[in-house]
C-alpha cells in the first residue's frame, strides 16, 4: 500500500511538472479586396507574404486568404469562411464599411475573433480589434501642406476614395484644416474610388467646370496618376500642386528626382499594415490572448528630404 501511494504521488508530481497545454490551433481567415489597383496589389502581396512566413513559423496555424472584387462577393466569402472553412479568427479589410458590418458581425457571433483593418465598420461591436494607418493625419497633412504652399489663398478640388469610415476621417481632417484658411476655397470633392481611370474622369469634369484650380488633393497615389493624365491632356498650367497619398514607389521616386514640380510631397500609408495585422492577430490567438482595441500606425509627410526612407523599389506598391 505504501509503495502504491508513493507511485501515485510521484505520478501526480510529474503531472504538475508538465508544461501547460497550448491554446487550440488557429485557423485564421483573411478577407481582403482584390488587387484592383496598386495599393490593393500591395495589400494582396503582404497578406500572402504573411501566410508564407507565419505558417512556416507556427505549426498550429493555418491561414486561408480570400479576395473579393466587390462588397457582395466579400460578404459571401465571409459566410463561406465561417460555415465551410470553420475559421476561429478573422482579419478583414472591408470592401465597404456599411455593407460589410453585418456579415462581419455574423462571423463574430459564431465565435471567431475578429480584427478589422483600415476600413472600419459602422458598428464597432462587430469587431474585437482594429488596426489602421492614421487616417486623420492622412487628411490633415495634405491640407496643411497645400495651405502653406498656396500662401493661404486659392482654389482646391479633392478626389475622395470609396464611401468608408476611413475616407470620412480623411475628408473631415482635410476640411478642418481648410476652415482655418477662409481664402482657400474647396470647389468640390467627389468620389473616384481610389482608381486612376475614375480619377481621370472626375478630373476631366473638374477641369471643364472650373477655370482656375490651384491645387488638387487626390487622396491616393493611383488617383494622382489619373489626375496628372487629365491635366496634361487638357494642357492646363494653372494647377500648381497635385498631392496624392500612401507613398507609392512611383510617386516617391518622382519626389526624390524632382521630375514634376507639381509633385513634391506625399503622405505615408503603407499596405504592409495588413501583414502586421495578420501577424499580431495570429500570434495573439495562438497564445489565447487578445489585441488592444485599436492599433494606429503613424502617417507622416514625405518630402525630398526623407523620401529615400520610404522608397521600396521591390515592392508592388
Amino acid at each position: 500500500m505504501i509503495s502504491r501511494r508513493l507511485t501515485l504521488t510521484a505520478i501526480a508530481a510529474a503531472s504538475f511538472a508538465l508544461p501547460a497545454l497550448a491554446a487550440d490551433p488557429v485557423h485564421l481567415g483573411v478577407s481582403i479586396p482584390a488587387a484592383t489597383h496598386s495599393f490593393m496589389g500591395g495589400i494582396n502581396y503582404w497578406a500572402n507574404q504573411a501566410k508564407k512566413d507565419l505558417e512556416k513559423q507556427h505549426k498550429d496555424l493555418k491561414i486561408t486568404i480570400r479576395t473579393a472584387a466587390n462588397a457582395p462577393e466579400q460578404a459571401n466569402q465571409l459566410q463561406d469562411l465561417s460555415s465551410v472553412s470553420k475559421i476561429n479568427a478573422l482579419v478583414v479589410f472591408p470592401f465597404e464599411s456599411a455593407a460589410l458590418t453585418k456579415p462581419v458581425a455574423q462571423v463574430k457571433a459564431k465565435g471567431a475573433y475578429v480584427t478589422v483593418v483600415d476600413r472600419g465598420l459602422t458598428d464597432t461591436s462587430a469587431q474585437d480589434a482594429y488596426v489602421a494607418g492614421d487616417n486623420t493625419a492622412f487628411g490633415r497633412i495634405p491640407a496643411e501642406y497645400i495651405a502653406k504652399k498656396l500662401g493661404g489663398k486659392g482654389n482646391v478640388v479633392a478626389l475622395r476614395g470609396i464611401a468608408t469610415t476611413l475616407d470620412n476621417e480623411r475628408m473631415d481632417a482635410f476640411n478642418a484644416v481648410l476652415k482655418n484658411h477662409p481664402d482657400i476655397k474647396l470647389l468640390d470633392a467627389k468620389y473616384a474610388n481610389w482608381n486612376r481611370d475614375d480619377a481621370f474622369k472626375v478630373t476631366q469634369d473638374y477641369l471643364t467646370r472650373f477655370k482656375q484650380i490651384d491645387a488638387i488633393w487626390a487622396a491616393d497615389d493611383d488617383m494622382a496618376v489619373g489626375v496628372l493624365k487629365a491635366i496634361d491632356q487638357a494642357k492646363r498650367d494653372d494647377i500648381k500642386i497635385v498631392f496624392g497619398g500612401a507613398g507609392a514607389k512611383g510617386m516617391v521616386k518622382t519626389i526624390m528626382d524632382g521630375k514634376d514640380k507639381r509633385i513634391d510631397a506625399d503622405v505615408s500609408y503603407s499596405p504592409k499594415f495588413i501583414y502586421d495585422a495578420i501577424k499580431l492577430t495570429a500570434e495573439a490567438r495562438l497564445k489565447g490572448e487578445k489585441l488592444p482595441a485599436t492599433t494606429i500606425i503613424p502617417s507622416v509627410l514625405i518630402t525630398k528630404d526623407n523620401a529615400k526612407d520610404f522608397y521600396h523599389p521591390d515592392s508592388p506598391f
